[in-house]
């Protein structure tokens, strides 16, 4: 196939490809958990100064660096070098293991759901043995991405598809379920008062979220060059991106207000928020706990394929793609299935320790799930540092390098945007780190040590490895 064969994208292609790998219903029922009706207005701030230029910087980024197989790792190995590539590869990787520790727990409320059609399923149990139910899923899964994914890719896909349409059909029905249905509004008095936040430290908080569901866009480069006309039809379908985000956000959130009072959340709404809706979205249209069983059904098997997945692909972005003097040759060893045995261990007891270990001081599994939920909004953004790093170092020396397609021309502009993005992103993290649950107790206290020690010891196990590299291979 020769190149104008491949460059065949156009902008609503990239758009849709975009939106289905970024953006997850989980995004609209965290975030309104977090904030309620004023979501709104952060989301319309996070999309316009933050969502907008991230894309567009990745944009550039896989247009300069087209061969690059490694993704953000390619562009700061191009553009900073090989040491802190290998620390974008092993951040790329490593903050994948709270999103593993949590993907078990996820794939037993929803079978809960779907086999009882309640969310008690977690309460009859004490953290400890969920914990521990999740640890044995989680080996199962281990083992089974041991011996390929290609059956389990193509469920996944279905499955994965059949949620982003039903979060969409939620949206629909909801915002007309007042006029069809004559359903009650659950939230009392709306004005233009009830979507304005308090920019206070609690609200600051909270942003973590909001970086973590539009995080993510870099896995939009490889699109880049694959359009008919990068420099105008890329920036097209970010845009249209962003609207596409922007009012699912928006009106999903708005439906969220519509069924749960705003100034009155559920404690349980990030765990069991998407059930409820649905359960409560059957029970306006007389369809009983059907939508809710259907959603709860597809919901297991997408997320039994994201974390087969989220097992195996990291994990071999980091072992094929840095630097060998960084990478001890025990983990690179393979069995002749070609998985790296030992990068399968090193998952398997990084992982397990972040499922054990929480459930002997976090009293209960609600606030478990909402702690680890809240670990992956700090770690996760930690990833999307080196993208800017890399778009900061591209600015620097534009010279060098050509793209076909251009975010910012002006090279100050640009770095000024780049290190903006950094900033917001590092001050959420940081701000994330401080527990969503009653000051200064016990509880507070234990999360906060453990979100700081987490993320520190997840990036300082990336400093040991080259030395432990270093020394083997003397």
């Amino acid at each position: 196939m020769n190149s104008i064969e491949q460059k065949k994208l156009r902008w609503y292609n990239v758009a849709l490809i975009a939106f289905v790998s970024v953006w997850g219903f989980g995004n609209v029922v965290n975030n309104y958990a977090n904030q309620g009706l004023t979501v709104i207005t952060s989301w319309i701030l996070i999309i316009a100064l933050y969502f907008v230029p991230y894309a567009l910087m990745v944009g550039q980024m896989g247009s300069t660096f087209k061969e690059g197989k490694g993704g953000v790792s390619s562009w700061i190995k191009e553009t900073m070098g090989p040491t802190i590539a290998f620390f974008a590869a092993w951040t790329y990787w490593v903050v994948h293991v709270p999103y593993l520790a949590q993907k078990p727990q996820g794939i037993l409320i929803a079978l809960g759901w779907a086999f009882t059609g309640t969310g008690g399923l977690t309460s009859k149990y004490s953290p400890f043995i969920i914990q521990t139910a999740c640890l044995v899923v989680f080996l199962i899964f281990l083992w089974i991405a041991s011996y390929g994914l290609a059956s389990l890719k193509r469920i996944g896909t279905i499955a994965g598809l059949a949620v982003f349409i039903m979060s969409l059909l939620y949206i629909l029905l909801a915002i007309t379920a007042p006029a069809l249905t004559g359903a009650k509004i659950a939230t009392a008095n709306i004005t233009f008062k009830s979507f304005i936040p308090d920019f206070n430290f609690a609200y600051f908080t909270t942003i973590s979220m909001l970086v973590f569901a539009v995080g993510g866009a870099e896995k939009i480069s490889p699109y880049v060059n694959q359009t008919r006309n990068p420099a105008r039809e890329f920036p097209r379908g970010m845009i249209a991106l962003a609207i596409m985000v922007a009012v699912c956000a928006l009106l999903g959130s708005f439906s969220m207000g519509l069924m749960f009072d705003s100034s009155n959340i559920p404690a349980d709404l990030k765990m069991n928020g998407q059930y409820y809706a649905f359960q409560i979205l059957g029970g306006y249209y007389g369809l009983g706990n059907g939508l809710m069983i259907l959603y709860a059904i597809a919901n297991t098997l997408a997320q039994i394929s994201a974390l087969a997945f989220s097992i195996d692909a990291p994990l071999k972005v980091l072992l094929s793609d840095a630097d060998r003097r960084y990478i001890p040759e025990g983990l690179l060893k393979t069995n002749a299935r070609g998985t790296p045995v030992n990068g399968y261990l090193m998952t398997g007891v990084l992982v397990g320790i972040l499922i054990i270990i929480p459930a002997l001081g976090i009293g209960n599994m609600n606030s478990l799930y909402n702690w680890l939920l809240d670990l992956n909004s700090i770690v996760m953004p930690l990833r999307y540092l080196f993208v800017f790093l890399a778009f900061m170092a591209l600015m620097k020396a534009a010279d060098k390098f050509k793209s076909e397609y251009q975010f910012v021309k002006n090279k100050t502009w640009g770095f000024i945007i780049g290190l903006w993005c950094f900033i917001f992103t590092a001050f959420a993290c940081i701000m994330g780190m401080f527990p969503k649950v009653e000051a200064y107790t016990s509880e507070w206290y234990f999360q906060f040590i453990m979100n700081i020690v987490t993320a520190c010891l997840l990036i300082a196990l990336g400093l040991i490895l080259p030395q432990i590299a270093k020394m083997t291979r003397r």
